[in-house]
């Protein structure tokens, strides 16, 4: 009823002039309130993209467990919320040095990972080291913080918008978009694509503390495995393999090697490694203080390098760069505070080493340390058991070469038996002292031969006689039992020759031969000195080195002996099969 009493109250008036600035003033009012209905629909729009945004993110962030699901999702959603044509998600790598490209849109997928910013280079970079959003409406790339990378075809866009992502306060990355025409981004647009990286920023943050959560839990299983497994296990070779394998898998390293000291040499050796490269497999020992992991093992300390490819304290760069290896942690094993070796851990890409994963780490280098040590004990146990076990048999075999001697010798004195009796103990313990030089239970029989000649020219022969002794042939590795037997019958071989053979004679030549054919082994021995008698047979003489070399050549060798002249020369030669 107001309303109609004024408006007829404004026709029924008489003044026009009066009625047509009521009615301009009730038109600007209208417009007034046209645009204010339009500004606030423009916003509900944007609460309503920006909320359908949240749901999507929402959705993305629900149903995908790491980054790598998360942010090709993220990447879509804010190229479609912003009405742009592609959008590019770059995050800091774990030492914060570059921004990785880790998630496109379209083709430009493909260069994932590829993509490297340092912080302020280019308008990203800029973005990430300012912290503030940059909107360029036209010819980005005419910016003057622009950096062009060809493979992205970056000059076919023509506006840009990137806005830092940020959570408790800390720049993680950046997230940019980009129109191939010019387009002016509203503060409206800004605030939704900021919106988006906030909780983007947060999305990942969350999910960075969930996989640290995943990878504490892991490296607890992983110490808990590590000890137990290694723990039951009595061999060195085993030990280690199985460390290696379970750190580099558990914890996700490309390559994991133990070296161990060698205290004569003052060197690190490699032992283990899961690398399957014969190039690092065959890397050469490192000095106490040399290279990453040498001074690791010399100060006692955790060595951590950024980037092995680019250390000039690392000593094998090339061999880093064809293998793909970054950084590097080196950690000391030691056993009641004496270092023993190091534990190395390669990256694939760079990477920084958390106190938590250093002292994971530090945690495996103790364990497989006392579990080193535990095997040297057990196998030091059963190399004593194994000693005396070898000294009871040589005991034995002395006593039956005793009396052999008593049955069958025809000595004048006391000191020839105590003399021959020598001789053969000696060429037993020729044996031993070449066992306690290898690594091997095995015995090189050119060796044993070498030995046995020269200890035995050296006890027998007189001043001023000229003998001149060879050694040839292969090289057969012999077990302790047949070495044993093979120097006793070497040691009478020489001994004859030297004792009759060169009694009246002032020089001449022995020369021992080893021929190995299939599994058959020839040992010679021949001399040029006085000739055998002509009636000689060796199978029918009762001598005590006869019988002594035909019960060790058919009870031990399981081979056959004989000994003959020919052109000049003795020659004794035995014949068995190698084990």
């Amino acid at each position: 009823m107001r309303i109609w009493r004024r408006k007829r109250r404004i026709w029924d008036t008489s003044d026009p002039a009066q009625l047509l600035r009521e009615l301009q003033v009730r038109e600007r009012a209208l417009q007034e309130a046209q645009q204010t209905i339009q500004q606030l629909e423009h916003r509900l729009a944007d609460r309503e993209a920006e909320i359908e945004a949240l749901r999507k993110i929402s959705e993305a962030t629900g149903s995908a467990f790491a980054s790598e699901q998360i942010l090709p999702s993220i990447a879509e959603i804010a190229m479609r919320i912003t009405d742009t044509e592609v959008c590019y998600i770059f995050l800091f790598d774990e030492t914060r040095e570059q921004l990785v490209l880790r998630a496109a849109t379209g083709e430009d997928q493909r260069f994932v990972n590829e993509i490297r910013l340092a912080p302020g280079e280019g308008i990203v970079g800029w973005v990430a080291r300012e912290r503030k959003p940059v909107a360029i409406a036209r010819q980005a790339y005419k910016d003057p913080r622009f950096k062009n990378y060809p493979a992205l075809r970056e000059e076919q866009y023509e506006s840009m918008l990137a806005v830092p992502l940020v959570v408790a306060g800390e720049v993680i990355g950046v997230i940019s978009v980009r129109t191939r025409q010019p387009k002016e981004y509203q503060q409206e647009e800004i605030r939704l694509l900021s919106g988006i990286a906030s909780h983007l920023a947060g999305a990942l943050n969350q999910l960075s503390r969930i996989q640290q959560l995943e990878r504490t839990a892991t490296q607890v299983v992983t110490l808990s495995e590590i000890s137990r497994t290694l723990t039951g296990n009595l061999y060195l070779e085993e030990v280690l393999q199985l460390l290696v394998h379970m750190t580099a898998q558990t914890l996700g390293y490309k390559i994991v090697t133990v070296m161990l000291i060698d205290e004569e040499r003052g060197e690190l050796v490699l032992k283990a490694t899961q690398a399957e490269s014969d190039e690092y497999r065959q890397k050469p020992p490192l000095r106490l203080g040399e290279s990453i992991a040498g001074r690791a093992a010399a100060e006692g300390r955790i060595i951590v390098v950024n980037d092995v490819q680019k250390s000039p304290d690392y000593r094998f760069p090339d061999i880093a760069e064809r293998e793909g290896l970054h950084s590097m942690v080196c950690v000391p094993m030691r056993v009641r505070e004496q270092v023993i070796g190091v534990l190395n851990c390669y990256t694939d890409r760079p990477h920084l080493f958390t106190d938590e994963e250093l002292r994971t780490l530090e945690a495996v280098a103790s364990q497989a340390a006392l579990a080193i040590d535990h095997a040297k004990l057990m196998v030091r146990s059963a190399i004593l058991q194994e000693m005396h076990h070898r000294i009871k048999n040589n005991l034995q075999q002395i006593a039956s070469l005793m009396r052999l001697q008593k049955h069958y010798s025809r000595y004048k004195t006391v000191d020839e038996v105590i003399h021959d009796s020598l001789s053969r103990i000696l060429a037993i313990a020729q044996v031993h002292e070449l066992l306690s030089r290898e690594d091997l239970d095995m015995v090189s029989l050119r060796k044993i031969a070498s030995s046995i000649l020269h200890n035995t020219k050296q006890a027998l022969m007189a001043p001023g006689k000229q003998i001149i002794s060879s050694v040839e042939g292969d090289d057969v590795l012999l077990p302790l039992q047949q070495a044993t037997a093979v120097a006793l019958i070497l040691n009478e071989f020489i001994q004859n020759a030297i004792e009759h053979g060169f009694k009246e004679r002032p020089e001449g030549q022995i020369a021992v031969r080893v021929l190995k054919e299939g599994d058959q082994v020839t040992l010679t021995v021949a001399n040029d000195g006085e000739p055998l008698p002509p009636d000689f047979d060796a199978v029918r003489s009762n001598t005590l080195g006869i019988k002594i070399i035909d019960n060790l050549v058919r009870g031990t060798l399981r081979g056959r002996f004989d000994m003959y002249s020919r052109d000049d020369q003795t020659v004794a030669q035995v014949m068995f099969p190698a084990v």
